[in-house]
């Protein structure tokens, strides 16, 4: 006859086992819930899938209109932001130029960039100061920067201005340093050669060129380049 198992032991393994299992976390045991919700989870999505693209399909136009719309305030927004730099930049612009006008020992008549010459597009610019304005042929253009170039035609209320990179423009200049001069011109590169320096010159790279004294157009002592 078989042994029997005593009470004792049987309520010792009742007791323990609960423990075990409180005790002893996956991956040794899964709840029943969490296996329900595994085994369930494929059947779901293959449900649920068909009924999101449904919706997807029927929502569409709203869905679309809606984007139509928040795309036209992004790109008005965006254009805001744009035109708050250009106004930022050119209150700084014109900052700049008050100041420079300021600076300046002779009278002066600010204008401003309007166009550029088809004829001649890397080099003839037009503002819209011309002989109402008291503008006259030959006279000079200068910015905060230095030598822009020279009134090469007028009208009533627009002039054409020669840019310094001009081949047909030329100007007395000096070096700062060495106070060797030569005549200044503009080249097809969209450069300036300095010509007529003395074959011993010592002028070095990155010394300074200003006007001359000699010039007939421009006052002495406008940057013009280095």
């Amino acid at each position: 006859m078989a042994k029997k198992i005593p009470k004792n032991f049987i309520y010792l393994f009742i007791l323990i086992v609960p423990l075990l299992i409180l005790v002893i976390r996956p991956p040794f045991f899964e709840s029943p819930k969490g296996m329900v919700l595994d085994l369930s989870a494929g059947p779901i999505t293959l449900v649920t899938w068909p009924i999101r693209e449904i919706k997807k399909i029927v929502f569409y136009h709203k869905t679309h209109d809606e984007y139509v719309v928040l795309k036209s305030e992004v790109d008005g927004l965006r254009a805001k932001i744009v035109n708050g730099r250009e106004i930022i930049l050119e209150n700084k612009r014109l900052e700049e130029l008050l100041d420079f006008k300021r600076t300046l020992p002779y009278a002066s008549v600010a204008a401003s960039v309007i166009g550029r010459d088809p004829s001649n597009w890397n080099a003839i610019l037009i503002v819209n100061k011309g002989r109402s304005s008291g503008v006259k042929v030959g006279m000079p253009v200068v910015n905060s920067a230095g030598v822009v170039g020279k009134v090469v035609e007028i009208g009533d209320n627009k002039s054409k201005v020669i840019l310094i990179s001009d081949p047909n423009f030329s100007v007395a200049a000096i070096a700062q340093d060495t106070r060797e001069s030569g005549l200044l011109n503009g080249t097809l590169q969209g450069l300036c050669r300095l010509r007529y320096l003395p074959e011993d010159s010592a002028i070095q790279v990155g010394e300074k060129i200003v006007t001359s004294k000699l010039s007939s157009t421009f006052p002495d002592g406008i940057f013009i380049g280095t």
